[in-house]
């Protein structure tokens, strides 16, 4: 999940690095979804920061969070979590 702010908008560098992925692995393994932490209860925690924010859930938990758009760390925390 990206979690972002209206005045900073979904991190679209990251969005092709997901799709890229996804195409890798299949898409019955990763779904990507963008949630605007203003309007979400849930991710008040993650509002107010100047950085995108991506949150890894399996199984309905959530499993682990990188700071920051690093290409890098998000494709191998995604390897890992599959």
């Amino acid at each position: 999940v990206d979690a972002f702010q209206a005045w900073c908008g979904p991190c679209k560098t990251v969005v092709d690095l997901f799709q890229k992925i996804r195409n890798e692995v299949g898409s019955d393994l990763l779904h990507f979804a963008v949630a605007e932490v203003d309007s979400i209860d849930a991710l008040e925690k993650y509002r107010g920061k100047c950085e995108p924010v991506f949150l890894f859930y399996a199984g309905g938990e959530l499993v682990a969070v990188v700071r920051g758009a690093n290409a890098p760390l998000l494709q191998k925390t995604i390897l890992e979590q599959l």
